[in-house]
């Protein structure tokens, strides 16, 4: 499935039904009346956070979302029906922009999260509701009222426990093959991962949902590279897992450059917890792995975990680093020297 995070989206509602101008005419009543009912009401437009559902990709499609309208009344009393409603179903983590003033109408943060964007117009009354004592035989009907329209910007944040960051070629990809049934791209060159992943890890009886963002370069938070469009995805993560590639000669001036574009970036990303990783460790050797592993400790202040994920080792203990609460977490990582081992 093609994943797409942006969709820009016509919306229209119901327009109300006309009323009826109606009088009865029946055999053996020596007088009639008036008996014009109301038109109904025209349908809603509504948006659903849905279930199974992790792309926009619907809405290329389906650009314009109409309800239907009311139905117009009728003579015996008869009110016209209630036009459908019309839902746009779309995946949580969903933001909901008005595209003339971009306000934020909805975010569907949670699945089944329903809101009412537009309401239908109501219907007319028909003559037989102006009925009165002074006014035996009204002929008067209200037309509906008319549809409501705009044009909302539907807007994607992935909703996961942990966001990979990293630059380009740092083995986000390859980790999250390793770890989750997802198949994303990977190759010996930069920018294999051109839209986010999303995989299932599981580890001792906790699931772990990882969102994998393409590579950050510096100036990504001007829109460098693949920019910050893909940024978002990691803003509603628990969690963040910071890897940094082994093989570099310098590993802490790739951890300083990313975190300088999340703060840069800002939108709550430098705050959120975060575990190192050093990656790659099957091309170091011990002593080489050891000495870089302890440089980028001292320096970010924070433990660090040394993994490889094409070997597979070390990613038992850090999948469970990752599931382990927050307070567990934060009083482990307040000591760059606590004894994890990968």
């Amino acid at each position: 499935m093609k994943f797409l995070d942006e969709a820009k989206v016509y919306i229209q509602s119901g327009k109300g039904g006309n009323g009826c101008l109606s009088f009865r005419r029946e055999k053996y009543i020596e007088f009639g009346g008036p008996d014009g009912g109301n038109g109904g009401n025209g349908g809603n437009v509504y948006v659903e956070a849905a279930p199974a559902l992790n792309t926009l990709i619907d809405f290329r499609f389906r650009q314009h979302v109409k309800a239907k309208s009311g139905r117009p009344g009728g003579g015996r009393d008869c009110t016209g029906a209630r036009g459908a409603d019309s839902v746009l179903r779309v995946p949580a983590g969903t933001e909901i922009v008005d595209e003339d003033s971009g306000l934020v109408l909805a975010d569907l943060s949670e699945v089944g999260m329903r809101v009412l964007l537009l309401e239908g117009g109501h219907g007319g009354r028909g003559n037989a509701s102006f009925k009165s004592s002074t006014n035996r035989a009204p002929r008067r009907a209200d037309p509906g009222e008319a549809a409501r329209e705009m044009t909302v910007r539907l807007r994607l944040k992935l909703i996961a426990d942990v966001g990979l960051i990293g630059l380009p070629n740092a083995g986000k990809s390859t980790f999250l093959a390793a770890v989750s049934r997802a198949r994303p791209k990977i190759a010996d060159y930069p920018f294999t991962t051109l839209v986010p992943q999303l995989g299932v890890a599981a580890v001792d009886d906790t699931e772990l949902v990882i969102a994998d963002i393409p590579g950050l370069i510096e100036g990504a938070h001007r829109g460098v590279g693949l920019g910050d469009r893909f940024l978002k995805h990691v803003e509603r993560c628990r969690k963040l897992l910071h890897l940094v590639d082994g093989t570099l000669e310098d590993p802490v001036a790739a951890w300083r450059q990313i975190r300088h574009e999340l703060a840069a970036y800002d939108h709550g990303l430098a705050g959120k917890p975060e575990v190192l990783a050093l990656n790659k460790s099957d091309a170091l050797d011990a002593t080489e792995a050891g000495e870089k592993r302890a440089r980028l400790a001292e320096q970010s202040g924070q433990p660090v975990v040394l993994i490889s994920a094409v070997a597979g080792s070390g990613i038992t203990d850090l999948l469970r680093i990752l599931a382990a609460g927050d307070d567990d977490e934060g009083d482990e990582a307040a000591s760059p020297e606590a004894p994890w081992q990968p």
